[in-house]
């Protein structure tokens, strides 16, 4: 039997995933992609400026190569890519994404374009004069320093930091689970914060944010919602919008031109001119005659040239709408507070920062106590010994050897080991009269300076004069102008369709099977109105003449609504057959275009009536139809339907409040007529209520929508063929859900049953009826003479031989009324 092993164990999957996970979450947290607090680095960044002054590769010494840099930091302290760290320390020279730059850089370090920045064997780099700052009094034992990762050399676990860099220059990053959005300030209105903050501690958010204007981008740029900054300055989280800074110049001979000067933080700007000229090209709105990039050295500068008698401002609000000009910023402030990643707000920020700094200013004033103690303890030794030189050389001269003569001076004349070494250490040279006279200058020099130690170890009051001296001192060599303004509101972009498309009267058509267009007047007056492109078996529901600064709503059968702007529509020929919904609008397989309406205003006033097989019947306001955010990609809902075999028969629109009333006819012809005010007004996703009290194997076969006491005729067709004329007001109104009344009289052999209800007023001339073996019939309704209830009608085929009648179409409407020849004269 084989002896077990004690080093192997047995663990589950899941313990050790989740151990190995935890672990490699933890270090990419603390290790890798969130900044520290109190010094606003993550790890590589910290790194590299701590590798470049360790090197002397400081401002005030000559550039060296980038390459070194990152070998440096590689082989002592970050082992990892060199891709990773050149990345890193490219973006603390770049001057538009920090507001103070950490590093100066020759050569090229990227662009506003997205360019990438040259190899770092081509490019060189020094500590910026501000990155100094951070790592002032590293070397006095203000913060710690622990091995690195082969234990060779020691790195700093923060550095210094004399002004809150978290603050100045931001941060982004994304970790396991976290994920950090600090914007850059501006450096001055930090400092001011932080010293209002040491003199009252218990100032609120609000009193800091009349220091701390809100982010001070380096590209500029104008900050939008001062509540959202409140939010974000409070709890860690808001949202703000940030627009570019814009000019309309006046040209000659009419013309403007859209002049950008700052845009949005981070915003690639070869991609914003790029998507601002596609918007020119592909004419989303007209009136543009060029998008240029005239950035050069001396600043940002992208223009907009416009075509004469353009509204400036109308194109602006659309390119601050639909492009990068104007975006949402997302404050996120999360950092390293006390080796956990925190959701942090200014004042915790600003708090941390301060302990931070008072932390280095004790740890400095200890370090410089000690040091200034020691020697001060020589210097009155040598003083001792030089008031008695004569004994002191004797003694020396007396004794064996250096450590007897130590022995000897301490034994002797009570000096202390340190001070006999410095005696016995001591040069020839340095035994004259005016050593003494030196001695004591240095010695009060010393004393006056260990008492100021001493006061700020012991007093609050002198500690906190030193941090605010010391921030002022700082404030003051590297303060700078605000770049970014901040407006209290978010203004609400209004796009006006009249200002950015041209008004253009154009003919649109919707056809059952789900093909719309629009035409231009001259190409339908040069066509017949019959000719227009079909495919076979379908038919236009909707043709009427528009304007491109209307739009059209259409409802399907199974309950949708989708809406298209004229201006949207395919222009293409009357003879041709038009774009098909679908190719942006996915549509169930038998779902058909039902009805279609022009539309120039949602008014809430205005209502529409929607009527289902099942037998639900609703009233929605017009406003409830308006096109929602993603009307390009998806149909809304316009009545939820309860099953699958439900489907949407009629849709009525009613821009008045004249009373009217309902009629409903079913299957097996039954009618009920009722007052329309007995339907609720429900939403666009609601069922509505019931409309007829069906018997289990009817359904409603159609509906319509009539003004009360005006004559109103119908058209009912069995599936027998027979055609039957009735007119509504015969109907006495009964009351919502009610079985209704027959509308034909009942045989016991092979009985009439209704297949289709048309609306047959004096203006329907001509109307083709469909039936399933795909034969047309040509009715007139005014041929037909109204019949009371018990009437069957007469017939107009025979279903044996030509099948039953299942669909119709409206002959006339594509007969428009439109003067093609005045048209042309005005083009």
């Amino acid at each position: 039997m084989s002896e077990e092993r004690i080093e192997i164990q047995e663990l589950t999957l899941e313990d050790v995933m989740g151990d190995r996970f935890g672990r490699y979450s933890k270090y990419i947290i603390q290790e890798r992609a969130l900044p520290d607090i109190r010094d606003g680095l993550k790890p590589v960044q910290r790194r590299i400026l701590y590798a470049m002054f360790s090197e002397g590769n400081t401002n005030d010494k000559g550039f060296r190569k980038s390459a070194k840099t990152v070998g440096n930091v590689i082989g002592n302290f970050h082992p990892h890519g060199d891709s990773s760290v050149y990345d890193a320390m490219v973006r603390l020279s770049q001057y538009w994404k920090m507001r103070a730059p950490l590093i100066e850089m020759h050569g090229n370090n990227g662009s506003m374009d997205g360019d990438p920045p040259a190899a770092m064997r081509y490019t060189e780099a020094r500590l910026s004069k501000i990155a100094n700052e951070l790592l002032t009094d590293i070397d006095k034992e203000t913060v710690e320093f622990v091995l690195n990762f082969d234990d060779t050399t020691h790195e700093p676990t923060v550095l210094p930091a004399s002004f809150p860099n978290l603050l100045v220059n931001g941060a982004t990053g994304i970790s396991a689970g976290y994920a950090t959005d600090i914007p850059p300030h501006n450096v001055g209105e930090v400092i001011d914060a932080a010293v209002h903050l040491i003199s009252k501690p218990n100032a609120t958010t609000k009193d800091l944010m009349t220091y701390i204007k809100g982010p001070d981008f380096p590209t500029g740029g104008i900050i939008q919602g001062v509540a959202g900054l409140r939010a974000a300055y409070e709890t860690g989280k808001g949202k703000i919008v940030v627009r570019s800074k814009t000019e309309i110049e006046t040209l000659r001979g009419g013309k403007q031109q859209i002049v950008i000067s700052e845009i949005p933080y981070e915003i690639n700007k070869a991609n914003l001119v790029r998507k601002m000229d596609e918007i020119r090209i592909n004419r989303k709105i007209e009136g543009i005659a060029d998008v240029r990039d005239e950035s050069d050295r001396t600043g940002l500068r992208i223009v907009v040239e416009l075509k004469k008698e353009t509204n400036a401002e109308g194109i602006l609000t659309y390119f601050f709408k639909n492009t990068d000009l104007q975006i949402s910023y997302n404050l996120n402030m999360v950092a390293i507070d006390e080796r956990r990643p925190q959701q942090v707000g200014l004042k915790q920020i600003l708090n941390a920062y301060l302990a931070h700094k008072r932390t280095v200013i004790l740890k400095r004033t200890q370090f410089l106590l000690r040091k200034d103690q020691k020697r001060e303890h020589i210097v009155v030794g040598l003083i001792k010994a030089i008031s008695i030189l004569d004994e002191v050389i004797q003694e020396i001269r007396s004794s064996l050897n250096k450590s007897d003569a130590k022995n000897n001076l301490i034994s002797k004349f009570d000096f202390s080991e340190a001070q006999a070494e410095a005696i016995v250490s001591l040069q020839l040279y340095r035994l004259t009269n005016t050593d003494i006279t030196q001695l004591q200058k240095e010695e009060a020099e010393l004393q006056s300076r260990i008492k100021q130690y001493q006061e700020i170890l012991n007093s609050e009051t002198k500690l906190h004069a030193v941090m605010k001296k010391e921030l002022k001192d700082t404030q003051k060599a590297y303060k700078t102008e605000r770049m970014t303004s901040i407006e209290e509101k978010i203004e609400e972009l209004t796009v006006d369709t009249e200002v950015l498309i041209a008004e253009e009267d154009v003919i649109v058509s919707v056809t059952k099977e789900g093909y719309l267009k629009r035409t231009s007047l001259r190409s339908y007056g040069a066509s017949e109105p019959s000719e227009i492109g079909l495919r076979e078996g379908d038919y236009p529901v909707f043709a009427e003449k528009m304007t491109t600064l209307q739009q059209i709503v259409m409802f399907t059968t199974k309950g949708n609504v989708i809406n298209r702007p004229i201006h949207e529509l395919p222009d293409v020929r009357w003879k041709d057959l038009g774009h098909h919904i679908s190719q942006s609008i996915a549509l169930s397989q038998d779902e058909k275009i039902l009805a279609v309406y022009n539309m120039t205003e949602f008014n809430e006033a205005h209502k529409f009536v929607l009527i289902t097989r099942e037998g639900y019947i609703k009233q929605t306001t017009a406003n409830e139809f308006e096109a929602k955010r993603t009307y390009r990609s998806r149909a809304a809902n316009a009545i939820k339907l309860k099953s699958d075999s439900d489907r949407l028969l009629a849709v009525y629109y009613i821009a008045d409040p004249e009373p009217r009333d309902v009629f409903l006819v079913t299957n097996l012809g039954f009618g009920l007529r009722y007052a329309l005010d007995e339907v609720s007004v429900v939403g666009a996703n609601a069922v509505g209520v019931k409309s007829m009290d069906l018997k289990k194997e009817d359904y409603i076969v159609s509906g319509t929508v009539f003004k009360k006491e005006q004559k109103h005729n119908v058209l009912l067709l069995t599936q027998r063929g027979a055609v039957k004329k009735m007119n509504l007001l015969d109907f006495d109104p009964i009351s919502r859900a009610k079985r209704g009344l027959h509308v034909l009289k009942e045989l016991k052999k092979n009985p009439h049953r209704v297949n289709l209800m048309i609306d047959a007023n004096d203006a329907s001339e001509s109307i083709t009826v469909i039936t399933d073996k795909q034969k047309t019939f040509e009715i007139i309704p005014k041929a037909y003479k109204v019949s009371d209830r018990y009437n069957n009608g007469s017939f107009l085929l025979d279903e044996t031989s030509d099948g039953e009648p299942v669909d119709y179409r409206i002959n006339d409407i594509v007969t428009l009324d439109t003067t093609v020849e005045e048209t042309d004269k005005k083009e």
